[in-house]
């Protein structure tokens, strides 16, 4: 019988492959994926995620394979907010979309490394401190009330500060040089506004990892799943830049599905925080007994639920307001 430690590390080897040889490819055949090549690469790395928590249920336990799932669909529907800001970045910076899929990629793998070193982290003040249940429930209810309220502009905002204060401490060019970072300007070497592209995108991810590492903890403590859960995630959020594009903007609600999703896993962890409370100010010290345990399956139904009707929703407003502006 395989053990659960010798899955991981097939698992992780795989994956890296996988991540290896999808870098290798954009970056020796740079080019703009049509609709087809995108639907084909969502589609399979949607079938991978299935089969990963197939084969988790089969050789572990349906709880693990059910934890995977609902984390995987909790980050895919965070990532899907990382691609309005991934928009307005492209846009901004007028990114050639030809050199777009080599920006995204470096995002992804910028995400995997930050998210890796988050869950480190999370995992440890877990371990270390059961009170961390509530900062994160109290961070995520917090994050869901911002969710439903602010708007990209805000996230444009706080990175056209941070491009300021780069453009004022590193000389940059005016235009692209391909996907360089650095390219001769009169014969000196100097930086391209690649850079500052770069930088963008990984503010955002450094933003959007602070939201997605919580909420995930709230379904599972399980460091190795909250990871994969990540990778799968991430790795056809590329794809689905480019097979969305400008369609984003017609999602309207999602963001109050995404917001409902993280008030709810927030409300989860506080309630589990107050199962295992050894807070002495709190209850005396003593476990909240009556405190409930939601299901994982609960979880993942509610996150499904939400994204369904989130969708729905987006679809009808977007039909409805184009039937009125045609009379």
């Amino acid at each position: 019988m395989l053990s659960y430690l010798s899955f991981e590390l097939i698992a992780m080897v795989v994956i890296t492959l996988i991540l290896v040889l999808d870098i290798l490819l954009i970056f020796k055949r740079p080019h703009i994926p049509s609709a087809k090549e995108s639907t084909l690469f969502i589609v399979v790395y949607a079938a991978l995620a299935g089969l990963f928590g197939l084969l988790l249920w089969q050789l572990f336990s349906a709880q693990r394979a059910t934890e995977f799932f609902a984390g995987w669909l909790t980050e895919y529907s965070l990532s899907l907010d990382n691609l309005f800001v991934f928009v307005i970045i492209m846009a901004k910076f007028a990114v050639p979309r030809k050199y777009q899929q080599e920006v995204l990629m470096v995002g992804v793998v910028l995400a995997l490394i930050l998210r890796g070193a988050f869950i480190l982290v999370g995992a440890a003040l877990i371990e270390s401190f059961s009170f961390i249940f509530y900062v994160f429930g109290a961070f995520l209810l917090y994050t869901a009330w911002h969710q439903a309220f602010r708007s990209h502009s805000d996230e444009e905002e706080s990175e056209s500060k941070l491009i300021v204060w780069l453009r004022k401490r590193v000389e940059v060019s005016k235009d692209f040089d391909g996907a360089k970072i650095r390219t001769f300007v009169n014969g000196k070497k100097i930086f391209t506004p690649m850079l500052i592209v770069f930088v963008a995108i990984a503010a955002t991810d450094v933003m959007f990892a602070f939201d997605s590492i919580p909420a995930i903890f709230g379904i599972t403590e399980d460091p190795f799943i909250v990871f994969t859960a990540n990778v799968f995630a991430l790795m056809g959020l590329r794809q689905l830049y480019f097979l969305l594009g400008g369609l984003l903007d017609r999602l309207e609600y999602l963001k109050y599905g995404i917001a409902f999703i993280l008030a709810f896993i927030g409300v989860k962890l506080v309630a589990h925080a107050m199962h295992v409370n050894e807070l002495p100010f709190i209850n005396g010290g003593k476990h909240i007994e009556w405190a409930p345990e939601i299901p994982t399956t609960v979880s993942l139904g509610v996150i499904v639920a939400s994204i369904a009707i989130a969708a729905i929703a987006s679809v009808i407003s977007a039909r409805y307001k184009e039937k009125q502006s045609a009379h």
